[in-house]
């Protein structure tokens, strides 16, 4: 049996006829040694298909390299048809893909997946903590960055903790949306809200509640979770409650999808008798019956811009405690 041994620092020093500790300070990034020096460790790693022990290595720079994003859903809940987890996770790995690190992917979607996250985020196995998706007042954020972990939420954290977050314009999106509906002569205006213990949820249905109330309008509320099955709930909820209602916002597509469907089934034309308009602007929003007007999130920038404000934090750069990323009304044939 033929045993294969790792090459070590020692055998790359010998081959590049320099000290040990001069390897490593090559291989761990280093800009004092000589560029002469630095080319024949190269050569000599190379040769001899030297691979760093990156457990040792973050034992001497207290670094992983890795940076973990935290999810408190099911796996069923993220990767469902609802593209928006996929969005910022895709955005999330292709910045930490340019910069060279790692992303671990942990959900947390029941109390023993959150201690799971919170045993291993507290043991510093990653440099910083993405979360998206937060649920209530989930006190865990606030402890990391009490602990000296870097820290970036997607969304304002709910219970006061202090810990930097990036988020879209919630308010400004929902309120064009019913403006535009009012605007078009549309005056019984409902909306299927997203769920109270998170805040796209909390302020999606506040830009609802101000826009109507600055037009003397009566409001219409039904809520949901931002899933199909929920939209569908709140939308025969709506109509046995409104039957005269005459628009409706929803505040996610997926709720706006099965909104679309129901009043389908209930004999109801969108938009002739019923205006939708959803938010979130996924893929199939272009391909629903009719195609959906609704609000977009910037998706993909927001798992970026969640990401470089970590990466700046890791580096010791100061950055703003709330970032919100424009939203844009998109019209098409259901409004």
């Amino acid at each position: 049996m033929t045993t294969t041994h790792r090459p070590t620092l020692e055998a790359v020093a010998r081959r590049a006829g320099v000290s040990r500790a001069t390897v490593s300070r090559v291989v761990n990034g280093s800009t004092t040694v000589a560029g002469p020096i630095q080319e024949a460790v190269r050569r000599a790693v190379a040769e001899l298909g030297y691979v760093p022990n990156l457990a040792a290595r973050s034992l001497v720079t207290q670094r992983t390299d890795s940076v973990a994003l935290v999810m408190p859903e099911e796996a069923t809940r993220v990767f469902s048809d609802d593209q928006v987890f996929p969005g910022i996770i895709r955005g999330a790995a292709q910045e930490l893909e340019a910069a060279d690190k790692q992303l671990v992917l942990m959900l947390a979607g029941s109390p023993a997946g959150h201690a799971r996250v919170e045993r291993y985020t507290t043991g510093r196995h990653v440099d910083g903590v993405l979360f998206a998706s937060l649920h209530g007042a989930d006190p865990l954020p606030g402890k990391l960055a009490q602990l000296g972990i870097p820290v970036v939420c997607s969304g304002r954290p709910l219970g006061g903790a202090q810990v930097p977050y990036v988020d879209v314009d919630h308010l400004g999106g929902v309120s064009r949306a019913v403006r535009y509906l009012i605007t078009n002569g549309r005056r019984r205006i409902a909306t299927i809200a997203g769920p109270q213990d998170m805040v796209a949820g909390i302020e999606r249905l506040a830009g609802y509640r101000n826009t109507i109330a600055e037009a003397g309008l009566p409001e219409r509320v039904a809520y949901g979770d931002f899933t199909r099955e929920s939209g569908a709930r709140a939308m025969h909820q709506l109509l046995a409650e409104h039957p005269d209602l005459d628009a409706v916002f929803a505040a996610s597509d997926l709720m706006a999808h099965a909104a679309l469907r129901t009043l389908r089934e209930a004999g109801r034309r969108v938009p002739q008798d019923v205006a939708v308009i959803g938010f979130d602007d996924i893929e199939t929003a272009a391909y629903t019956d009719p195609p959906l007007t609704t609000v977009r999130q910037p998706i993909v920038e927001l798992g970026r811009a969640l990401t470089r404000q970590l990466l700046r934090m890791t580096a010791g750069e100061a950055i703003d405690e709330a970032l919100i990323l424009p939203t844009e009304l998109v019209l098409r044939e259901s409004a």
